[in-house]
């Protein structure tokens, strides 16, 4: 692998960068700006057993350093994602972690099932962080033994070989015991976090902003909130693969969740006013290594848990004054590679 390169729940992808699922659309939008296969991965909008229009508008509503939105996982569902999207995306070579939704266990394992056969997914990553309509609309992910129950079942009826990821949601007590639950339950890697629970109102209309009531707030406002759950996983499961998402608009932003325990991170709000985001934070992430002379993403993953004073392996050392720094402690060709 490159000095870029990562793993990922046993996934070698190229680079750390990915799309957040539900920002990039079927990758045709994000495809007129840069090519998907310069991503470490694209992961796809929730897919749903059947299609669903979402709900009406307004369902999204700007908030202080981020976005509230209420889509109601709107999309063709499985039947259309098999035959449409999924295919142009092999097409593109872009590496495709699909993201499925359930209102029931039995909706992700038949998800799961479904997605058993077909080529072309690098991963599956479970959106726990669902409407449970089996426990009166309560999320899986609020609760160890729901979110458990849905990794067990995706885990069973997926393909051997191919990684379960289970995307957590933050507004819990205590995200550790839902992250240990997945994780025994199969789960191979977590993704952290998805969005928060928020609203506001309209002060012209005196009604809420969005027809939904609540929605999911992200961006730069829950970004705090996103590295804290990381650190406190990874400090508690060293060994489980983890992919941070919140806020993240640059590649600093990147290094932190790196620093925090992070595999690798995705990309959302931010391409919606960037459509070049994602690439954009790679180069960036890039040049912070070189910057900090961190010759391997992998030796930065955690490195905020170590002692102070520890010194990974692969961190040069300082040229002297009378020595020129060596051409590697540059970002390299990595800008002519990527778009």
């Amino acid at each position: 692998m490159s000095a870029l390169g990562t793993r990922l729940a046993g996934l070698d992808l190229p680079n750390p960068v990915l799309t957040a699922s539900g920002c990039g659309g079927t990758g045709r939008e994000l495809a007129q700006f840069f090519e998907l296969s310069k991503l470490g991965a694209f992961v796809t909008t929730s897919v749903m057993l059947q299609a669903r229009a979402g709900r009406p508008t307004p369902r999204m509503a700007e908030a202080p350093s981020g976005l509230l939105t209420a889509m109601g996982l709107p999309g063709p569902g499985i039947e259309g994602f098999l035959e449409r999207d999924l295919p142009w995306l092999a097409e593109q070579e872009a590496r495709t972690i699909v993201s499925i939704a359930g209102n029931s266990v039995e909706e992700f394992g038949e998800l799961a099932r479904r997605l058993r056969g077909v080529s072309g997914i690098a991963a599956i990553e479970v959106n726990v962080a669902c409407p449970n309509v089996e426990d009166r609309g309560r999320m899986f992910g609020w609760h160890p033994s729901a979110a458990a129950s849905v990794i067990r079942n995706v885990r069973a009826m997926a393909r051997p070989g191919v990684p379960v990821l289970a995307k957590l949601a933050p507004d819990v007590t205590d995200i550790v015991t839902i992250a240990l639950a997945c994780v025994d339950a199969g789960a191979d890697g977590l993704t952290l976090i998805n969005t928060m629970e928020g609203m506001a109102i309209d002060p012209g209309t005196l009604r809420p902003a969005l027809t939904g009531v609540s929605g999911g707030l992200s961006g730069p406002a829950i970004r705090p909130i996103a590295v804290r759950c990381v650190y406190q996983v990874h400090a508690a499961l060293p060994g489980v693969p983890i992919v941070g998402v919140g806020g993240i608009a640059s590649g600093l932003d990147a290094l932190e969740f790196v620093l925090a325990g992070a595999s690798a991170v995705a990309v959302g709000t931010a391409t919606f006013h960037d459509p070049t985001a994602a690439p954009r934070v790679l180069r960036e992430l890039d040049e912070a290594l070189a910057a900090r002379r961190i010759g391997r993403l992998a030796d930065a993953v955690g490195l905020a848990h170590k002692p102070t004073g520890f010194v990974p392996p692969q961190v040069r050392p300082e040229p002297r004054a009378d020595e020129a720094a060596p051409e590697s402690a540059e970002p390299g060709d990595l800008k002519e590679k990527l778009p």
